[in-house]
């Protein structure tokens, strides 16, 4: 039972943290969408997990935390809310980096991503008065 009340405090923990984050067009006026295209790395043979690619328009929450996928990782994942607040501020198109997974697991730097994040811009045009 107890388990059950975890994982239901998780999600719930979740919902509070994405509620909070506030939605993409409130947080970044003047942005028409937000693309991730990253790749899952781990250490070993085989070490591509996996290609993501994720949309964010502005009706969606800003909840750019991305989890960790690799098993047995506990409060670890990739924070790219950082890298979006850079490139709305400087208004630029787009980035590509590699983080690090910080959380617990048996191995430090057991997994990392690499991404390239591109944001659309509402375009400014003239306005009819």
């Amino acid at each position: 039972m107890r388990n059950k009340q975890s994982y239901r405090e998780k999600q719930e923990l979740e919902r509070v943290a994405m509620v909070a984050a506030g939605l993409v067009g409130e947080r970044y006026s003047g942005v028409s969408s937000i693309e991730f295209h990253m790749t899952y790395f781990q250490r070993g043979l085989h070490p591509v997990l996996m290609e993501r690619t994720l949309n964010f328009l502005p009706a969606n929450y800003a909840c750019f935390h991305m989890k960790c996928v690799q098993e047995g990782c506990t409060d670890g994942g990739y924070d790219l809310a950082p890298v979006v607040a850079s490139l709305a501020k400087s208004r630029k198109k787009s980035t590509k980096g590699k983080i690090f997974c910080h959380g617990t697991n048996d191995t430090l730097g057991h997994a990392s991503i690499s991404y390239e994040v591109t944001i659309q811009y509402q375009k400014s045009g003239s306005k009819a008065g």
